[in-house]
């Protein structure tokens, strides 16, 4: 879409002069963005015509303005000719370099990637959680580490990246970094981020991702099905750390919480719920968003169980849990213990509870992403997928319908 330029002249009424004249002022708009500056010429308004942006009368005063004004005119115009004549995109940016002579210090990508992650470690814990600081700095090592394989050179202008850059990078990480598919759209989607800053500020003026093409491969995720739910549940395990893991893994398999939100449960998040009985009333720490989960009688054993815990109540927390990294390392000896041959990770329990324990004994889908604190049921829809078992209940409850109403003993119309 071609851009335009619109140039308006106008009396700036608050700035007067101590003869009561008014400051004659020029604005250029481009594509809604707007440029004002000031002639710096002075007149009564009562000699002003606005619609025709000049001087009124033909006084040797009027005449010698006017010729000031059609010189600024002149010189906008001519600007945006020789914009044209370059192929250069007019944008509000172009204009101002053109127009001034002074060209604009080249902006480069590492500067503004690094002013980005900057502003996300200072919303920690408001509008980020630590890991998304880390995801971020971790690409701009990535990029920083690119520039010094692809282009011999510790950062690059902006205008210098293109589809060629971005395709690059996508090799790049596949072939010299090893990364698995999903892992490099990880990488290239939080570079986006900051493609789009730029596009936000009129600094670039074409994405270079527009012809870009990839996605993200389905991943099949680890969870438990019912028999080793139940498995896990009947092992009697020996060891009380084990014990300990197991128990407090069950307990997210019948909540559907994240390692981070069952950390930090204290007794202020244990609540009645609209039914009398309690419930857990938390704010995810990823999104914020407000999870409220009725205790099942799993779950509930569990607290009851550790209530008086030394670690829980010296550390004020509702469960006595380990760090992530152990409690992983010890699921993975727990399965085996219990015969299942998956490898368990704590995450896994969250998946377990979106399908087994949920999805598949009939709760609707949009309960269960309430449940977990989800914005969006696309994002439930990767949590949760839909079992056999699911589907053969489904089909049965038709069946009962069906056979209830009568409608399958109707004979078709020829």
């Amino acid at each position: 879409m071609k851009a335009n330029l619109t140039l308006r002249m106008y009396l700036k009424a608050t700035r007067p002069n101590k003869a009561g004249m008014l400051p004659i002022y020029a604005r250029i708009t481009i594509n809604g963005e707007r440029l004002e500056f000031t002639t710096k010429k002075y007149v009564d308004p009562k000699k002003w015509d606005q619609r025709g942006m000049r001087a009124k009368g033909n006084t040797e005063e009027a005449r010698t303005l006017n010729s000031y004004l059609d010189a600024i005119r002149l010189k906008i115009n001519q600007t945006e000719l020789q914009l044209q004549y370059q192929g250069t995109t007019l944008t509000l940016s172009n204009f101002k370099e053109a127009y001034s002579g002074k060209k604009e210090k080249a902006r480069t990508i590492i500067p503004i990637f690094q002013n980005h992650n900057d502003k996300v470690k200072e919303l920690i814990g408001i509008d980020y959680a630590k890991a998304t600081h880390t995801r971020y700095e971790t690409t701009l090592a990535h990029i920083q580490k690119f520039l010094n394989w692809k282009y011999q050179k510790d950062d690059l202008d902006i205008l210098e990246i293109d589809n060629i850059f971005i395709n690059d990078l996508d090799f790049y990480l596949r072939t010299e970094h090893k990364c698995a598919n999903n892992t490099v759209m990880k990488y290239i989607k939080n570079f986006k981020k900051i493609i789009r800053i730029c596009l936000a500020n009129g600094w670039i003026t074409t994405d270079p991702f527009i012809n870009y093409k990839s996605k993200f491969i389905q991943i099949e995720k680890t969870l438990l099905n019912q028999e080793e739910l139940d498995q896990l549940t009947a092992k009697i395990l020996i060891n009380e750390r084990l014990t300990l893991v197991r128990d407090i893994f069950l307990f997210a398999c019948y909540t559907g919480l994240a390692y981070i939100d069952i950390k930090q449960l204290t007794t202020k998040n244990i609540v009645k719920g609209i039914d009398g009985q309690n419930w857990i009333n938390t704010h995810r720490q990823k999104t914020d968003a407000p999870s409220n989960i009725p205790l099942l009688e799993v779950a509930q054993n569990i607290l009851y169980k550790y209530q008086d815990h030394p670690k829980g109540n010296h550390e004020n927390t509702l469960l006595p849990i380990l760090s992530n990294q152990k409690m992983n390392a010890y699921l993975k000896e727990i399965a085996d213990l219990c015969g299942i041959n998956k490898i368990l990770t704590f995450h896994c329990a969250r998946h377990t509870f979106a399908t087994t324990v949920t999805l598949s004994n009939g709760v609707p889908i949009e309960s269960v992403s309430k449940m977990l604190g989800h914005k969006s049921i696309k994002t439930t829809q990767h949590y949760a997928k839909i079992t056999d078992r699911k589907v053969s209940n489904d089909m049965e409850n038709l069946k009962k319908i069906l056979k209830e109403t009568g409608k399958t003993n109707r004979k078709t119309n020829n």
